[in-house]
Parts: structure tokens; C-alpha cells; sequence
């Protein structure tokens, strides 16, 4: 749903005029720190898990979170309220109604975030991202422009970058965590690596290094062992709560905790629909149209670095953002 627009022809005697109905853009998020976006709890041994997918089990982080992380941590200029409003829903006087205030709905709709690499320990430099071919499957179809992956990696075997050295490659082996795959270098990797460095890593130079790194050591794993990694490598911490007094643990407060960890980086699809308020354009007089709601999110209005999902006073969440099509 990257880059795609929707669009009703409107017919009038002598004249056919398009009108715009929805845009839709993409929201990359790159986690800088350990990311709890919980379900509360469950029959796993795992007191508050994250969020997943019901068939596949890949981390996910649902739309409401995201759309509401970002309302609550907009700029906050009053000479940009309305805009807020416009773009995530608010109130406004209905002059219909005897002055009145009525609510509206947001011009956008928010999907939910879904994995695209995901940090892995390995045996050479450090840790992998990795990712698999359905993952992929999912970023072609959604964006325009993304390389196709033709070969599946066997098995046993972990696909690699081939014109630039892999760095997480030790005697034609990647091993992550306690296992090893047979390394098979592919072009193909080198394209999707570098679209991802140039496209969904946040910019700025503070992340070369990331980016350098992305394309060095991106491992392409079949996807029964990415969904094995996703479900058994990601944090888990085991939390207490202390009596103020005694320094004790209180009855009933020691629980574990799960985590997405840092250096994740996840994919989710934004629609900007017709704004649904009666606020126009000043310069124009006319209404506001899907394209100037994608303007606005693509600019500062949204900080590229919120908090998002819970323990926030702990520093978890902290995430950064990068915008892609839709212009």
C-alpha cells in the first residue's frame, strides 16, 4: 500500500475532473531502544508478551498505538492545532447545530506495523539483520520499487551479499546464536540491502554507520527459521516491584517481560483519506485535499524520534521514524 493513489473521475457537461480520494505512504520504524508493545497477559510462560501475528507469530505493533504514540507527540504549536486535528481527528463548531462542537475522524488511517529485519547475535560482527523471503514478499507488495527476491535459500542455508563482503560470514558459515547455516552469496542481496539502507534506515548521519552495516551483514533466512529467531530471541526481562520500606520484593510483584530489541526495524502503511473537517485552506479557500495531509505528516509536524508502546519512564519505546512515498 506504499504508493498507491485512489482516484473517482468526476463527469460535469464539457468536463471530467479528477478527485483525489486516498494516498497512502509508508512509515518505517527503526527501534533504538528495547520496544514493549504488549497484549497483556496470556497462557505463555511469559507474564506480558508482545504483539504478534496470529499465523505467522512475526512481531507486529498494532496501528491504534502507533496513530495515538503519534498524536500524543506531535509538535505542540498552537498555530498547528488544527492541522493536528485535521490529520488525527479532534473536534470543531458545527454552525448547522447552534454553535455546537461535533467530532470528526482523523484524514488518516494507520496499519499495523510489521517486522522487516530483525536483530540476530551472531558469531562474527556482533549481530545480523535478518529477515526472509515471505517478509520480503510482503515490502514488494507494498512498495514500489522494492527488488524481488527469485531465489529461496535452502533449508540449511542462509542467503548473503555477494559484491560487498559479508561481514557476519566465517569459513562459508553464518552461525546465529547456537546455529549455523551454509552461507550462499547472492546479488539480489546486495540490491535489497542497499534499497533498505537508502530508503528505511532513518537519515541523517548519525546512522552511517547503520547503514554501512546493513549492507554487510543482511542474512536472508528461510522463513521457518525466521519465524524460530522472532519467536525465541527477542528480550526477555524479568521485572520486581520493592517494598519502600523494607527493600523486599512485594507479594505478587515479580513478572517477566518481553521485549522487541533494539536495532528492529518494522513497516507500516499510512492512508490519507479526504479530511473530514470543515477547515479549508487559507491560501486557496478551498478544501484540504489527501496530498496536503501526506505533506504534512512527511513534515516536521511529526518528530522523527517518539516513544512508542509502554514503559516510557523506564526509556523504553524510543523509536525513529523515516517516511517514504507518497509524493
Amino acid at each position: 500500500m506504499a504508493q498507491w493513489v485512489l482516484a473517482r473521475l468526476q463527469q460535469a457537461p464539457g468536463n471530467r475532473e479528477v478527485h483525489i480520494i486516498m494516498i497512502s505512504t509508508t512509515l518505517f520504524i527503526y527501534t533504538e531502544t528495547s520496544l514493549h508493545a504488549g497484549v497483556g497477559s496470556t497462557v505463555s510462560v511469559i507474564d506480558l508478551p508482545i504483539q504478534r501475528e496470529r499465523t505467522t507469530q512475526f512481531p507486529m505493533v498494532q496501528g491504534s498505538g502507533i496513530k495515538g504514540a503519534l498524536r500524543s507527540q506531535v509538535s505542540d504549536i498552537e498555530a498547528r492545532e488544527a492541522y493536528i486535528d485535521v490529520i488525527f481527528g479532534g473536534e470543531e463548531v458545527d454552525p448547522q447545530n447552534n454553535g455546537k462542537k461535533i467530532s470528526f475522524a482523523g484524514a488518516i488511517a494507520v496499519g499495523d506495523a510489521r517486522v522487516v529485519l530483525f536483530p540476530v547475535r551472531s558469531l562474527a560482527d556482533v549481530f545480523a539483520y535478518v529477515t526472509c523471503p515471505a517478509v520480503l514478499a510482503r515490502v514488494r507488495r507494498d512498495v514500489v520499487g522494492f527488488p524481488t527476491l527469485s531465489e529461496k535459500p535452502l533449508p540449511e542455508a542462509a542467503l548473503v551479499t555477494k559484491s560487498r563482503r559479508s561481514t557476519v560470514t566465517a569459513s562459508g558459515r553464518v552461525v546465529l546464536e547456537e546455529f549455523s547455516f551454509a552461507a550462499s552469496e547472492n546479488a539480489v542481496v546486495d540490491e535489497i540491502a542497499a534499497w533498505l539502507a537508502t530508503n528505511a534506515l532513518p537519515a541523517g548521519e548519525e546512522y552511517d554507520y547503520w547503514r554501512e552495516k546493513l549492507q554487510t551483514s543482511l542474512v536472508i533466512l528461510p522463513d521457518d527459521a525466521f519465524r524460530d529467531f522472532v519467536l525465541n530471541s527477542t528480550e526477555v526481562v524479568t521485572r520486581v516491584r520493592l517494598d519502600s520500606y523494607t527493600k523486599t520484593v512485594m507479594p505478587g510483584a515479580l513478572w517477566t517481560q518481553e521485549m522487541l530489541p533494539s536495532d528492529t526495524l518494522l513497516m507500516s502503511a499510512v492512508v490519507a483519506r479526504s479530511p473530514r473537517s470543515r477547515l479549508v485552506n487559507a491560501d486557496t479557500g478551498e478544501p484540504f485535499t489527501p496530498q496536503d495531509v501526506i505533506n504534512w505528516i512527511h513534515s516536521d509536524i511529526i518528530p522523527t524520534r517518539i516513544q512508542l508502546g509502554g514503559d516510557e519512564t523506564t526509556g523504553q519505546g524510543f523509536v525513529a521514524l523515516r517516511w517514504y512515498g507518497g509524493r
